[in-house]
């Protein structure tokens, strides 16, 4: 009879684990997609938006936080009003290295990344155009972005050949669309409607 009853009580437990896992799940995307639309709230205002209480908010934050999941908590200003007049984005194609070469191209990009007084936004290997990487770079003015290229032409494992930038000038009238969060917030609460 003890048995029977402490094994009713676990699969109870479980059930329950697994009903909150669900839930946390679909709570996350939410609370992730409330963050990425305005960071600044607080978890009381974030809870009372996607339905639970504000330890919860707490609970999901942290975990996410552990999980890599959320990276920073940060906004967006406007570059040009800090003096940022460009913005660059710049593709590299490295040099054929051996298979071990990856590792050591890896951890010479992180201290040169240390040492870098220049804003570089991203720095990713990637696919496509013929290249092998893409930095996302902003620049006060010409000068420095020209100075930057300069340094970039001594990085021992880039083709300096095949460098190229795509500039943009953040003084210009027309824009099209600002960097912003906000179309990832909505694809992820558009992609959790889809599924219920």
């Amino acid at each position: 009879m003890e048995k029977a009853k402490k094994s009713e009580n676990q699969r109870r437990d479980a059930s329950t684990k697994g009903a909150r896992k669900g839930v946390s799940k679909e709570k996350e995307v939410a609370l992730i997609a409330e963050l990425m639309r305005n960071s600044r709230r607080s978890d009381r205002e974030l809870a009372k938006v996607i339905g639970v209480s504000q330890p919860t908010v707490s609970r999901i934050m942290d975990r996410l936080e552990k999980q890599g999941v959320i990276r920073e908590y940060t906004m967006i200003p406007d570059f040009k009003k800090l003096g940022y007049n460009l913005c660059a984005f710049t593709f590299l194609r490295l040099k054929d290295l051996p298979s071990d070469g990856i590792e050591k191209v890896r951890q010479a990009a992180k201290e040169t990344l240390k040492q870098s007084r220049f804003a570089i936004i991203l720095l990713e290997r990637g696919l496509g155009l013929s290249r092998d990487a893409i930095m996302v770079s902003l620049y006060r003015d010409y000068a420095s972005y020209a100075e930057h290229r300069r340094i970039i032409a001594k990085f021992p494992y880039i083709n300096t050949t095949d460098v190229e930038s795509f500039l943009i000038d953040l003084s210009d009238e027309v824009h099209y669309r600002y960097l912003s969060l906000q179309s990832i917030a909505k694809d992820l609460q558009t992609n959790k409607k889809e599924k219920h």
